[in-house]
């Protein structure tokens, strides 16, 4: 077993790409976790682009993580709502719905949310 170990998201251990075309999630995978990095495209929304992926009514994955660039709302299902931004760190529990705010992608790093993300059910 290597004590280190590099890896870059241009070459991601697994690329799932959203509906029509609005971004994808790359996934680097360790022994330690993984991690993953989204690219939301502007016009992004979890409820429209990921939504028939998950099958779920809202998102149930938790978020821990933070925004490298762009905005995103998030809803969550009992009404709370925030905008993150580039610099911050986000905490998001599971039953939320987001989206895309404005003309930039918005790039994000999840740490503990995304290894089961936009996985399609069988």
């Amino acid at each position: 077993m290597a004590g280190i170990v590099r890896k870059s998201f241009d070459s991601a251990d697994e690329t799932r790409p959203f509906e029509d075309g609005k971004g994808r999630l790359d996934l680097l995978i360790g022994d330690g976790g993984s991690v993953g990095r989204a690219v939301f495209e502007p016009g992004w929304q979890w409820s429209k682009h990921v939504k028939p992926i998950a099958g779920t009514d809202s998102c149930q994955a938790s978020h821990v993580g933070y925004v490298i660039s762009g905005r995103m709302k998030v809803v969550m299902d009992d009404g709370e709502t925030t905008e993150f931004g580039a610099g911050d760190y986000m905490e998001v529990k599971p039953g939320h719905d987001a989206w895309v705010l404005g003309d930039e992608p918005c790039v994000a790093l999840d740490w503990l949310g995304f290894t089961d993300y936009a996985v399609p059910q069988s």
